[in-house]
């Protein structure tokens, strides 16, 4: 079941074509992710199918329905967990989470809301303590807690790695492939070559505001996927 999809999705900003005629078509379950240098149009593209700008021309759909700005609709399945994890530092992980899930239209006893951190891989201990204490990679497990309480179907992230130590990037790997096996779709903005080549279901190359490449990562190694983006790039 296609659930992402672009038609020839143009982003102008003045004389500036920051992306060019973009056709994705993104099926349920599947890992998306978007290689790219700064400014190739990654975030461009999160930002066009978030409702969060307007797009200058073309169609973006999410689980067929068309997104227009600052529309509410689609992100009733959809999480958005940006590459600094906005949430409340005075509050503890559990409060966190059952903050936002309120703010979904999602009620959860204390247990439950537990479950769904637990499952991220949040120590237990850390439940209950506040997030300033928190590093990158258990905010970010919050973040992905907030997005199964909400029974999101779709989860944008924009450059999640960054900053996650290997120990913490391959728990993050790990909890990906966990969303997968439940059906989620993931749309990822990445610089990590090597992590992309283990999760991904479909690796897309940008280059000045295009599409330029779709590999399968089945048939490519994380040596030769960095010589084809050296190249490409």
């Amino acid at each position: 079941m296609e659930i992402l999809k672009t038609e020839m999705l143009c982003k102008q900003y003045g004389a500036a074509m920051v992306l060019k005629n973009l056709n994705l078509s993104i099926q349920q379950g599947e890992i998306y992710c978007l290689l790219g240098q700064n400014g190739a149009g990654k975030t461009t593209t999160i930002n066009l199918f978030l409702g969060f700008i307007q797009a200058s021309s073309g169609k973006i759909y999410v689980n067929n329905t068309e997104v227009k700005i600052n529309d509410n609709l689609p992100k009733e399945f959809i999480s958005y967990i940006p590459e600094v994890v906005q949430l409340y530092d005075n509050l503890s992980g559990i409060e966190n989470l059952d903050y936002f899930s309120r703010l979904a239209g999602k009620k959860y006893n204390t247990a439950q809301l537990a479950d769904f951190l637990t499952e991220t891989g949040l120590q237990k201990n850390a439940h209950h303590k506040h997030l300033k204490g928190y590093s990158k990679g258990m905010r970010q497990k919050v973040a992905i807690a907030i997005a199964l309480a909400k029974n999101a179907k779709v989860i944008f992230m924009d450059e999640p790695t960054s900053g996650l130590d290997p120990m913490a990037t391959d728990e993050f790997s790990r909890i990906v492939n966990n969303l997968k096996q439940q059906g989620k779709t993931v749309f990822m903005a990445t610089h990590d070559i090597f992590n992309a080549v283990n999760i991904a279901s479909t690796i897309g190359i940008m280059k000045g505001g295009e599409l330029v490449q779709q590999i399968n990562p089945k048939n490519i190694t994380a040596v030769e996927l960095q010589k084809l983006y050296l190249e490409t790039v």
